[in-house]
């Protein structure tokens, strides 16, 4: 196959992977969850925890969580917990039952807070019994409240002291709330009776169509972290010694972490194979916790470990740094934007030998084309010496037919690494770059003027690229491409800050596609007039 064509062959398989990767999920979203609670006559039944000769009993799988208490408009509540980000909701059952983020940018188009639990999930704090008659007790008694109903945090940390007495034992939940929605969770027993407590279902804050990884994630004793998406939990798997286990969305988690003992950490299989954390608990348990946006400040002022808990999916090893590197220079510039579009420039910059390489390479290809079709025509009926000749040609001409193949193939895990970090970064969420037109860069562009000059930007670059396609049908597909993804970035919502990469990345393209065909003018330039010079003498 001649190089050319393979190299086009290459951009448009990145470009058909690009529509799998991204289209597919919002094409053809994925059915939502149904609720993993029915609420029965008897909505306190827990499921029985197995007892074994093992120190760490697991919570059974046999019943699930179907029967567990629900918080619904009935449920009252002992405990509400304030600060100037959040307004945090404390059961009767000594559970979150709610968490509500108040600053503007988590606001609906309604002007409503964000709530991140869903109704009808289990709740963060949630305890349960390996005594099964003991459970249900449990969810029969509600706890009482030793102190004021209303807390506010906003300029220092509170303790709300829960105690529930139960037929054999007391249990007592200090919860010391911090302003940064991290919280210390101490539990004591009067008596020994194995329980696990649960960081709860993970948040239901986001409803986008987006591939996205959802579920549970653990960081081992090891520094190992293993995170079981959605859909994806056994319900057998077991986590000794864990350093923390976070149950996250797109933007925002509830987590515990011990990083001095470490938690026993134990996955309930959910409806929908959705996974659910336990940790194995004692008669006197002390847990750190979180539960909040994902920031990456945040989290690394609580504890630097804690900002593993954000995780970017399968492109997490490129896409980490990314991120690091994004947090550095908009530390400096202060704009979520141009922070954006200078990350571009630095990716480019590091590229562009290569990429320079890859360019050059082409241009000689596409000199060397009519040549090309003369040896073909020349040896048609003989393969084996029709490339060794063109071989031949290539080393004469100082041209490598896989050097436009190096740049492209490097592109894809750059460029899906970053979308994983547009997608997923909560810094982005209510971050404006042109304030006039756009305020946030997780939203699409109201006015579609990125799309349109995306779809622009790719047309113009194909124009001054060399090709040489032989097949009608891919060039076809080729020249319609720009058309298409413009299109298709207007129908669909795509964060802005990812369409604003792209935009960026292709106008950089084709600045070096310019330097380059200027540079390869001058060197053929110089090429012919040595040529003549010597036969002149």
């Amino acid at each position: 196959m001649e190089q050319q064509d393979l190299n086009k062959r290459l951009l448009l398989a990145l470009a058909l992977s690009f529509f799998v990767f991204v289209g597919y999920s919002y094409l053809f979203p994925p059915q939502k969850a149904t609720q993993t609670v029915e609420q029965t006559e008897n909505v306190h039944q827990t499921p029985k925890v197995t007892t074994s000769e093992v120190s760490s009993p697991a919570p059974t799988t046999t019943q699930k969580a179907n029967n567990a208490p629900v918080t619904s408009t009935s449920t009252s509540l002992l405990a509400t917990v304030t600060s100037d980000t959040f307004k945090m909701s404390i059961d009767t059952f000594g559970r979150i039952a709610q968490f509500e983020l108040l600053e503007e940018k988590y606001k609906d188009d309604e002007g409503k807070n964000l709530q991140i639990l869903g109704a009808q999930e289990v709740k963060p704090l949630e305890v349960r019994f390996s005594d099964s008659k003991l459970n249900e007790e449990a969810f029969k008694t509600p706890y009482t409240n030793s102190g004021t109903a209303t807390v506010d945090v906003t300029s220092a940390a509170k303790t709300v002291t829960l105690t529930q007495k139960l037929s054999s034992v007391t249990i007592t939940k200090k919860i010391t709330v911090k302003p940064t929605g991290a919280y210390d969770i101490d539990i004591s027993t009067s008596s020994p009776a194995p329980y696990f407590i649960t960081p709860g279902h993970r948040p239901m804050a986001d409803t986008s169509m987006y591939m996205l990884v959802r579920g549970a994630l653990i960081k081992g004793a090891d520094n190992v972290i293993t995170t079981i998406e959605d859909g994806d939990a056994k319900g057998d798997e077991i986590v000794k010694n864990a350093k923390i286990a976070s149950a996250f969305d797109r933007y925002v988690a509830t987590m515990f972490y011990d990083f001095d003992k470490g938690m026993n950490v134990s996955i309930l299989k959910e409806k929908d194979d959705n996974p659910l954390i336990f940790v194995e608990g004692s008669q006197n348990l002390h847990l750190g916790g979180y539960i909040g946006p994902k920031e990456y400040k945040i989290l690394k002022a609580i504890n630097p470990e804690l900002t593993d808990t954000i995780e970017f999916g399968f492109f997490t090893f490129l896409s980490k740094p990314f991120f690091k590197v994004l947090l550095w220079i908009q530390d400096i510039v202060g704009n979520w934007g141009w922070t954006i579009i200078l990350f571009t420039l630095l990716v480019k910059l590091i590229l562009f030998p290569l990429s320079y390489k890859g360019m050059m390479s082409m241009q000689k290809l596409k000199d060397l084309a009519p040549k090309m079709k003369e040896l073909k025509k020349k040896y048609k009926g003989d393969p084996a010496k029709m490339n060794a000749q063109m071989m031949e040609m290539y080393k004469k001409n100082g041209a490598n037919p896989m050097g436009g193949c190096l740049p492209m193939l490097l592109q894809i895990p750059v460029f899906f690494a970053l979308y994983r970090v547009l997608l997923n970064a909560d810094e982005l969420q209510g971050a404006a770059w042109i304030p006039v037109w756009i305020n946030d860069l997780s939203a699409a562009d109201p006015y579609y003027i990125l799309p349109v000059l995306m779809g622009a930007s790719m047309w113009f670059q194909q124009k001054i690229t060399p090709n040489n396609f032989t097949d009608p049908l891919q060039e076809k597909i080729f020249q319609w491409f720009p058309v298409i993804m413009a299109l298709m970035f207007i129908i669909m919502p795509f964060p802005s800050g990812l369409v604003l990469y792209w935009v960026v990345n292709n106008i950089f393209t084709i600045g070096q596609q310019y330097v380059i065909n200027n540079a390869y003018a001058k060197h053929k330039a110089a090429a012919v007039a040595a040529h003549k010079k010597g036969k002149d003498s």
